[in-house]
């Protein structure tokens, strides 16, 4: 994944994302799940899912920001990029299903954008 962020995060920057899983891959076979990021505001989300589980499962082999203690904005502008990663689930549920997740993120405030990432849940070693 390659993201070029170059937008100013403010106030009313909001994150929301949600999670559905399926075992074949189809687009159709795809049923929501009870986990999800609750709409909040961009600061909560970096102190808390983004810290506490994102970037402990992707921080390895990403270049995206890693932060000491809590994010004080901006976020720094900058082309980011995920490369093979290999989640070891930390902070993520415990028992997750084999087959294939579709994380969906929205932001809002002055820009609406967001992203979908697809991820293959398999046990280690397949």
């Amino acid at each position: 994944m390659t993201l070029d962020w170059n937008y100013d995060v403010d106030n009313t920057t909001m994150v929301e994302g949600d999670a559905y899983h399926c075992t074949s891959g189809d687009e159709s076979d795809y049923k929501l799940m009870p986990w999800s990021v609750p709409q909040q505001p961009y600061v909560d989300y970096i102190n808390g899912f983004y810290r506490d589980a994102f970037i402990k499962n992707v921080g390895h082999c990403s270049n995206l920001p890693k932060f000491d203690g809590d994010f004080v904005p901006p976020w720094p502008r900058g082309v980011y990029k995920l490369d093979k990663c290999v989640a070891n689930g930390e902070g993520l549920p415990e028992i997750a299903p084999e087959g294939y997740y579709k994380i969906v993120y929205k932001t809002t405030g002055e820009v609406e954008w967001g992203f979908t990432l697809i991820i293959r849940v398999s046990h280690k070693g397949l």
